[in-house]
């Protein structure tokens, strides 16, 4: 080597080494942080709290050194995508440590231990968070995408426990057996693991970004088109779409008091000017929660469709558009200016959930 590669070497290891003490100071933080609730341990609480601080002014330093790096190196190819991921990564586990430190907070704050109901639930979302970011940490150290592509699968699984964990969270707000305080301190603490599966997710990301050169590869989103019978304007609405922006999206049509079959006349409307239209009869819109979870939008063409959903996921969004007009009109004249109403506001989703140029 030359001089001018051992000194680009060394700097690199310098990086990686630090971003690994970095990443298990923050492990060690979210352990403790997890013990502290649980066991009531505010000296072990506050402690952690205090501990912030040094991976505070580490975060800093950190990123004062990739600056220095690429002003030293001008890296390209390879090494700017590893200094590039390491800032994003710095950053992530600075918002884990900060989750760490709220997860503290509210510890020390209990009047008293966590309701013994509610301990197992506090103790897999640690777990599963834990596990999370040790995962991404190993990716990163033995340079493996398939494991930190492996970690991001896990991670989107793991989705549907949050919901399970707060639901046990009511019930103990329904037993009225804790203060209100408790209630919002314990309710942020699960949301604080759960956030931190998220940040162990974009930390693998960049991972994969920096090994591969992959870049996260922009969301396609599920979206539920939804009206009273299903068989004229969410279908309608579901083929302009899938026609219009086929990679942007997952479209599915249904109704909360589905027609036995497709209007004819709407399907005909829209074979002939080539939209593809979906087969067999309209689909009854599901109103649990699981089976909504994964929809990321809920599009209602026929009114406010919110009332008809008792536990509607956190996640989802539920939209309502002023496009339905005359029903009693079948002809090719009304549907033209359903059809231009339905585009319309469709176009202007897609390009609010993937900006312009969505397609």
């Amino acid at each position: 080597m030359s001089r001018y590669e051992e000194r680009l070497q060394a700097d690199l290891d310098e990086l990686r080494s630090r971003i690994l003490a970095q990443g298990r100071a923050v492990l060690d933080a979210l352990h403790d942080a997890d013990r502290a609730l649980v066991n009531a341990d505010p000296a072990l609480g506050s402690a952690t709290i205090l501990g912030d601080h040094p991976i505070n002014r580490e975060t800093r330093a950190i990123d004062r050194f990739c600056h220095a790096f690429v002003a030293r190196h001008v890296p390209s190819a390879g090494h700017l995508r590893f200094v590039s991921a390491v800032q994003r990564m710095n950053q992530v586990l600075e918002r884990i440590g900060d989750y760490a430190v709220t997860i503290c907070r509210e510890a020390v704050q209990l009047k008293e231990r966590p309701p013994a109901a509610l301990v197992p639930d506090i103790e897999e979302l640690a777990t599963n968070a834990y596990r999370a970011l040790e995962q991404a940490l190993q990716a990163f150290a033995e340079r493996d995408a398939d494991l930190a592509r492996d970690t991001v699968a896990l991670t989107r699984r793991r989705g549907r426990t949050f919901h399970k964990v707060f639901t046990d969270l009511l019930q103990v707000g329904d037993e009225r057996s804790r203060s209100m305080e408790d209630l919002f301190g314990l309710l942020t603490v699960l949301n604080s693991f759960e956030r931190v599966e998220d940040q162990a997710r974009n930390f693998c990301e960049e991972t994969i970004f920096y090994l591969t050169g992959e870049m996260k590869q922009p969301k396609v989103y599920s979206i539920l088109f939804v009206d009273e019978t299903g068989d004229r304007w969410s279908p309608m609405a579901a083929a302009i779409a899938k026609k219009a922006f086929p990679e942007s999206g997952v479209y599915a049509s249904a109704g909360w008091d589905p027609a036995p079959a497709l209007d004819e006349r709407v399907v005909a409307f829209l074979d002939e000017r080539g939209y593809a239209v979906p087969e067999g009869p309209p689909e009854r819109m599901p109103i649990e929660h699981d089976a909504l979870r994964d929809h990321h939008v809920i599009v209602s063409l026929q009114g406010d469709v919110r009332p008809r959903i008792p536990d509607p996921p956190f996640h989802t969004i539920i939209v309502s558009w002023d496009v339905v007009h005359d029903r009693s009109r079948t002809d090719d004249e009304a549907l033209e200016s359903d059809l231009k109403r339905i585009a319309h506001e469709t176009r202007e989703l897609m390009e609010m959930l993937r900006g312009e140029g969505a397609a």
